[in-house]
């Protein structure tokens, strides 16, 4: 054996901060199977106190500067390596230490390239598994356990890159939003004639830019959003609000625009609508993400309805009573709102009705956008506790409905 010189913290710092020294060698001290811990070169990092014990390393110095390969197979490990990394779980291999057999089974953890070794006394039964050896529900257990911690610390790593991706979104869109904003600015005072009659080229031009401009400040808000739901800092502001006004106005400010594309938007809120309790500037974004959505996939000469009703949600429970009763017994005012966005746009096939609503998505690849108008409002739907989804078929447009309860719990 080579000479044992280093200290405990140098082992320690060969450890991700993932999971700290102490907490890993409790875990391994529980287990009462003797279990070595090594980098991929062979270098010993651990031992609990069994295997201690079968190999006399008793002192704390004793198992420093250890080659596992040299010291329990006399060779150099690349087998046991190019066995690991060639889809195997675990690599086995039987020793003689003292007067009896062992078996050691190796296995390399994907997340932090560790060599874990088992050690147990080979038992003489024909009946055994393979090797000789035998799986014993406390080892299986033991197994189960450093399995479910290699894959926790995957799990904290994934979690940490998506919440670096989700600031680094919203610091780049905060840093957008301003300038953005003077820009769009600058467009209207030239427009309006204020810094200087133009030419109708001129105008043109202006428009397409400023059209340009306000696509950059819906993905600028759209990113702003979705960070915001990505980390938990969505705050409803339920107010008593009328949803009529609320999509009116709505719909007056996206008026512009679909008389640009030359798609005809007609507005239909039943009078009979309610107010109720629900966030006004979300409820006009879930609805605006979904006229943005129609206009991109309509085109020039066709028609996108916008069309809010009461409804009566009729919610499944477990002990539902039978259909004949719940007509008997069916309330005589409506609980709900429906609000519906239809297009005479290219469709959506059946088997995508389900994917568009998850972050990123695009059907078609020829539109713009960075597929999140549509998650983002269907998680705003579900914080008003409501319902949203699809009909639709390939070439023959698509209605998006979204019900909000009128009474909010």
């Amino acid at each position: 054996m080579s000479g044992r010189v280093a200290t405990q913290a140098t082992t320690d710092s060969l450890f991700p901060t993932v999971l700290r020294v102490d907490s890993f060698r409790a875990i391994i001290e529980g287990i009462e199977a003797a279990i070595l811990v090594a980098d991929r070169t062979g270098r010993l990092l651990a031992a609990n106190g069994a295997a201690k014990i079968i190999f006399g390393l008793l002192e704390s110095a004793d198992h420093q500067n250890i080659n596992i390969f040299e010291f329990l197979f006399e060779s150099d490990g690349r087998d046991i390596l190019e066995e690991l990394t060639t889809g195997r779980a675990w690599a086995e291999r039987e020793i003689v230490k003292g007067e009896s057999r062992k078996i050691v089974r190796v296995r390399l953890t994907p997340d932090s390239d560790w060599l874990v070794l088992q050690i147990k006394e080979k038992i003489a039964d024909a009946a055994s598994g393979p090797g000789g050896t035998q799986l014993t529900v406390q080892e299986l257990l033991q197994e189960r356990e450093i399995t479910y911690r290699n894959l926790l610390a995957a799990y904290l790593k994934l979690q940490e890159v998506n919440r670096q991706k989700t600031v680094f979104l919203a610091s780049a869109a905060h840093e957008l939003k301003t300038p953005l904003a003077v820009i769009k600015g600058y467009y209207d005072l030239l427009l309006a004639g204020s810094l200087g009659r133009l030419t109708e080229k001129q105008k043109d031009i202006l428009e397409e830019s400023k059209e340009s401009c306000e696509r950059l400040v819906r993905l600028v808000s759209m990113f702003l959003n979705y960070s915001a739901l990505e980390s938990g800092k969505l705050v409803l502001q339920l107010r008593e609000n009328d949803l009529r006004d609320c999509l009116d106005e709505m719909a007056k400010r996206w008026a512009e625009a679909f008389q640009r594309k030359g798609v005809k938007l007609e507005v239909q809120l039943d009078p009979s609508i309610p107010t109720f309790r629900f966030d006004y500037q979300k409820v006009q974004q879930a609805a605006a993400n979904l006229l943005d959505n129609s206009l991109k996939h309509t085109p020039s000469g066709g028609n996108v309805a916008l069309v809010a009703k009461p409804h009566f949600w009729e919610r499944r429970v477990a002990d539902a009573m039978p259909s004949q009763e719940r007509r008997r017994f069916r309330l005589p005012r409506p609980n709900s709102v429906e609000v519906s966005v239809t297009d005479s746009g290219t469709g959506i096939p059946p088997e995508h009705h389900q994917e568009i609503f998850e972050d990123f998505v695009r059907v078609d690849r020829n539109t713009s956008g960075m597929g999140l108008g549509l998650a983002i409002a269907k998680r705003l739907v579900q914080a008003h506790r409501g319902k949203i989804w699809v009909e639709s078929e390939a070439k023959k447009g698509s209605t998006f409905r979204f019900l909000l309860p009128i009474e909010q719990s």
